[in-house]
């Protein structure tokens, strides 16, 4: 064979053998970012998707949405207000444990919706949080679950209390992003 030949073979060869490592770089960085991002809710994610590809499709349309909302820090007179009320539906649980349930539902609820989320409906609701919160999902996905058993009457004062517990992890999140200070402590 002649030099010709063969840097005609070996050119073209090297030049896919490194587009396809760049492509394999670059699905690699992908999903690294994407791993990083959403933490549990990644796994989550993918074995509800059933694949890694259809899931990373997934969590990147949930990055273009969230990309499209409006998500603002809270001014320091609702933090206030809202860390007021959280104050409120604690000691509610003493007496009433599960309408203090249901009322931290509605405040989470309440302060995704001035923070500028979306909440016309739970897996919706979850689809948009994962995306900044996917570390405190499964806290909200517990007390989500918890409070459908007690409007059941089906959830213990154990489960109640454990509902009250993950609320608070979501609450402080979303109560703190955007401010230097931290969260609010009751």
């Amino acid at each position: 064979m002649s030099t010709g030949t063969l840097l005609a073979i070996i050119i073209p060869a090297v030049v896919v053998v490194a587009l396809i490592a760049l492509a394999v770089a670059m699905t690699m960085r992908r999903r690294r970012r994407l791993r990083e991002r959403f933490g549990p809710e990644y796994d989550r994610t993918v074995e509800d998707a059933g694949s890694r590809r259809a899931a990373e499709h997934e969590l990147s349309t949930r990055e273009k949405r969230h990309a499209s909302l409006e998500i603002r820090p809270l001014p320091d007179s609702a933090r206030d207000r809202y860390a007021r009320e959280w104050v409120d539906v604690q000691q509610e649980f003493v007496d009433r444990p599960v309408d203090a349930v249901h009322d931290a539902d509605r405040l989470v609820t309440s302060l995704m919706h001035e923070r500028g989320y979306p909440t016309e409906g739970y897996e919706q609701q979850m689809r948009d949080l994962s995306v900044e919160h996917g570390r405190t999902l499964e806290h909200y996905r517990a007390a989500h679950e918890i409070n459908t058993l007690s409007t059941a009457q089906r959830a213990t004062t154990e489960q109640l209390r454990g509902a009250m517990v993950h609320y608070r992890a979501l609450f402080d999140e979303l109560l703190s992003d955007g401010h230097q200070a931290g969260p609010a402590r009751a």
